[in-house]
């Protein structure tokens, strides 16, 4: 027991254990992670914008709040399609030998996940408006405003990208709301996240501790699902158009009332959702919901008899079989990209 009384030979016993123990336990299964293991097909490695943006993400603490992980339980299909894998983070890799950053995983979610943030959320003008005050599209939101990624100048200039702000968002301030280089960089990684489908043939890894739902009709009770037009609507639409349908003044247009939404002919309202819209410069684009996030004609005619027969509307309701043709025909004349 001479050992623990000669401080020299303890601390080098114990430097080589702990030593031997980091290479076993951390350094080789890493190094073996890393040679094994390649990013799916389809994903595609960062733009110099993106990485500019996600270096930003990473100053400003977004992971502190924000996770980047779909669990593998049934809770979490909020935010993915199926849960991640190893091969989702392959791209991700050490900055530097200072910044461990690979993953951004998070541990907590004080926000939404954002591993698909870049599907659920597609909207450039969404993100601004949201970064510049949350409380203006969320009123609920507890996020941090990030206003000093954003200038205010008397009128906009060529180039600039004018954030669309109500002006009781202003506090008083003046002038057009611009977006910086940095904000811009920022959206463009937040747009970047997307999952990616696994390859043809590949069964999705089951979520699990799913629970029982009964799927009856509530008219017949029959075993026929009914789709909830307004959980579809609170899930693709309602971050822009608010749940009161009311939209955002000087940001997103309003439903209730709409002239399009009170149509009884459908085609322009299906048009809007499966390839978007950016008509007005006073509002803000349109994304293609229904192309970007796979809805099929049943959700698609779901979304719609929401709208048209609630805040006061009181418009003709549309079938699935009336939207499947009119979303044929919107493919259809979609703009070549």
């Amino acid at each position: 027991m001479s050992l623990f009384h000669e401080h020299k030979k303890l601390f080098s016993l114990a430097t080589i254990l702990f030593g031997t123990l980091t290479l076993f336990v951390a350094v080789l299964p890493s190094q073996y992670n890393q040679e094994n293991n390649a990013p799916l097909y389809g994903s595609i490695p960062l733009t110099k914008e993106q990485e500019a943006g996600r270096q930003i993400y990473i100053r400003e603490g977004c992971v502190g709040c924000h996770s980047q992980q779909v669990r593998n339980v049934d809770m979490d299909k909020t935010w993915g399609d199926r849960p991640g894998i190893a091969a989702d983070y392959a791209l991700s890799t050490r900055k530097s030998i200072w910044q461990n950053a690979g993953t951004l995983m998070g541990t907590e979610r004080t926000g939404p996940d954002l591993t698909n943030i870049g599907v659920r959320q597609p909207s450039q003008d969404w993100h601004l408006v949201h970064l510049y005050n949350p409380r203006t599209v969320m009123p609920q939101s507890i996020m941090a405003p990030y206003p000093w990624l954003f200038e205010i100048k008397s009128k906009a200039e060529k180039g600039d990208i004018k954030v669309n702000v109500p002006s009781e968002f202003m506090h008083g301030k003046i002038g057009d709301v611009i977006a910086t280089e940095e904000a811009l960089n920022l959206v463009a990684y937040l747009q970047s996240l997307k999952q990616v489908k696994l390859p043809d043939g590949t069964p999705n890894p089951d979520f699990l501790y799913k629970k029982e739902k009964k799927e009856t009709n509530s008219t017949t009770g029959a075993g026929t699902k009914e789709l909830d037009g307004a959980e579809l609507y609170a899930a693709q639409c309602m971050s822009c158009h608010q749940q009161n349908g009311e939209g955002l003044k000087g940001a997103f247009p309003p439903l209730k009332g709409s002239k399009i939404v009170l149509d009884d002919n459908p085609e322009i309202m299906v048009g809007i959702i499966m390839n978007g819209y950016d008509a007005r410069e006073d509002y803000g684009v349109m994304p293609a919901v229904g192309t970007n996030g796979n809805l099929k004609a049943e959700e698609i005619a779901a979304i719609m008899n929401h709208e048209k027969t609630n805040w006061g509307n009181t418009a003709k309701k549309v079938t699935p079989e009336q939207v499947q043709k009119l979303m044929d025909l919107a493919k259809l004349s979609a703009p070549k990209q």
